[in-house]
């Protein structure tokens, strides 16, 4: 008996699964063991016609095929080519030594085209991992396969083609992988959006150190655009942020089949009426959710009293932890959920209860429990928050052109490359991840800028997760300004952005 080698997703990650298959006389009978799902179980059919449809014979007697571990779940069509060519091997019909180091994944037809399947970045992680030199994908896959150096990627257009070349009679050609600069295409600019200097200002410091960022104001101010305007400043992935995000993409089956790794920074907007689960994740088979999604990217909650209560104090735990746990009786799973916060709101259920051109129609009991909405501790992580006012009609009428989002990039990429070679030995890349113990040692205070912030505890009340996440922005200010030390206006410009540390100054 031999085995031939697929893959299992567990959670983002994948572990090597082992088919074999035993063919003995008896009664015709087809059976999958080793913990599979309905799927799983239904592609059997799929191999049988498969097979036939190839060109040879399907085996008679009983077929028992094996998926190892028996302990962990297999789920997806991705097994229908490892299990077909396990019973051609058992048959005799491929030579075992052809398949010792590769690793096989791939949904069949009924008329034997292998067609794309989900999770195949992580399989190539995987198969680099147990030092397996070959991956047998499907075409469509093949992109998603060459983002992992240092494998011997084949796409797979049908089980024939895999046949004839691990036979030797036609080999299918090796895919190079293909070194290609996509230009990042944005349909929002800074450079559209008049006024807002302050607003403008916050996202460069927000997008800059990583922090997170609630924007408040009349409806019509520009919150929206603003928000979606944050990936055209945001720096370009690095290699491993980039294999992180579109794993993430690749078994939550988003990423397009042709696809390799990701270019650009993922940016998530669900709607105000999201469960907890499509948020944070989960599910009886528990898959990433919209914070896993988001992760190295952006996640925009849009009016954000909207949100259930319920559903918001779920976001809690990831922006503590940049990660979120998801346990269930098969297993714990841990999704990565790193993830910057922009939030918008109103101040009033009408909205108009700071715009000083429309008067606001409710009354003070329903503003106080619009804004109560959102939690206290919600509120104390958002770094920043920004009052968005009505824009004035002249700056809205000016001919003025506003700066653009490749000038605001390129000072945020300065900052970033000087926080990344300052947190190299705490493996982090930005200063909202630095942890509250490194402060002194990566954030340190001179007597003059310790004074100020002393005096702001004393008068503004912050807790003690505000006083850290303070000094982290007033490390971000100054690395946009190029200077190794927070000076005082580094420290006064941060205090500003938590300013009233509560929603309910509103009233």
């Amino acid at each position: 008996m031999f085995h031939i080698t697929t893959s299992a997703t567990i959670g983002i990650k994948s572990v090597p699964v082992t088919v074999e298959t035993d063919i003995s006389l008896g009664l015709k009978s087809f059976c999958v063991v080793g913990l599979p799902d309905a799927s799983v179980k239904e592609s059997r059919d799929r191999i049988r016609a498969a097979i036939k449809n190839s060109g040879f014979k399907f085996p008679r007697g009983k077929i028992t095929v094996n998926l190892a571990p028996a302990d962990v779940r297999k789920q997806g069509p991705l097994y229908d080519l490892p299990i077909a060519l396990s019973m051609l091997v058992a048959m005799g019909e491929i030579p075992r030594a052809a398949i010792e180091k590769a690793v096989f994944v791939g949904e069949l037809a009924l008329d034997g085209t292998v067609r794309p399947v989900s999770g195949v970045l992580t399989t190539a992680i995987m198969a680099k991992s147990i030092s397996k030199d070959e991956l047998f994908v499907p075409q469509e896959n093949t992109a998603e396969a060459c983002a992992i150096q240092g494998l011997h990627v084949y796409g797979v257009g049908s089980l024939k083609d895999v046949l004839d070349h691990l036979k030797g009679v036609h080999l299918i050609e090796k895919i190079q992988k293909k070194k290609s600069m996509i230009a990042s295409h944005f349909d929002q600019d800074f450079s559209g959006i008049k006024g807002q200097e302050a607003a403008k200002r916050g996202l460069e410091i927000a997008a800059a150190g990583g922090h997170n960022i609630l924007l408040k104001g009349p409806p019509g101010a520009g919150k929206t655009l603003l928000a979606r305007s944050i990936p055209s400043i945001l720096p370009t992935l690095t290699y491993d942020e980039a294999v992180e995000v579109t794993a993430i993409a690749s078994v939550s089956g988003i990423l397009p089949s042709s696809q390799g790794l990701v270019q650009d920074r993922p940016f998530r907007a669900p709607h105000h009426s999201s469960s907890a689960v499509s948020l944070v994740g989960g599910g009886a088979w528990p898959k990433p959710g919209e914070v896993s999604l988001a992760h190295r990217g952006v996640l925009f909650l849009d009016e954000l009293p909207e949100f259930s209560r319920y559903v918001l104090e779920h976001l809690r735990q990831p922006l503590e932890d940049g990660s979120v746990t998801i346990s269930r009786a098969i297993g714990s799973f841990q999704f990565p959920a790193r993830f910057l916060l922009v939030a918008a709101m109103n101040p009033c259920p009408c909205g108009h209860l700071t715009n000083p051109y429309r008067p606001c129609t409710c009354s003070h009991e329903s503003v106080m429990r619009y804004q109560k909405k959102i939690s206290g501790p919600l509120l104390d992580r958002f770094d920043i928050v920004i009052e968005v006012p009505a824009v004035e009609y002249d700056k809205l009428l000016s001919q003025e052109k506003p700066e653009s989002s490749s000038i605001i990039r390129t000072r945020i990429e300065t900052a970033r490359t000087t926080q990344q070679k300052r947190l190299k030995s705490l493996h982090v890349l930005t200063n909202n991840e630095i942890r509250s113990s490194d402060l002194d040692e990566y954030a340190p205070l001179t007597d003059e800028t310790r004074l100020l912030l002393e005096q702001a505890l004393r008068g503004n009340h912050l807790s003690a997760r505000g006083y850290t996440r303070v000094r982290k922005v007033a490390r971000t200010i100054a690395d946009l300004a190029q200077s190794e030390v927070i000076q005082v206006e580094h420290m006064a410009e941060a205090l500003q952005y938590r300013g009233q540390d509560t929603i309910q100054n509103y009233g």
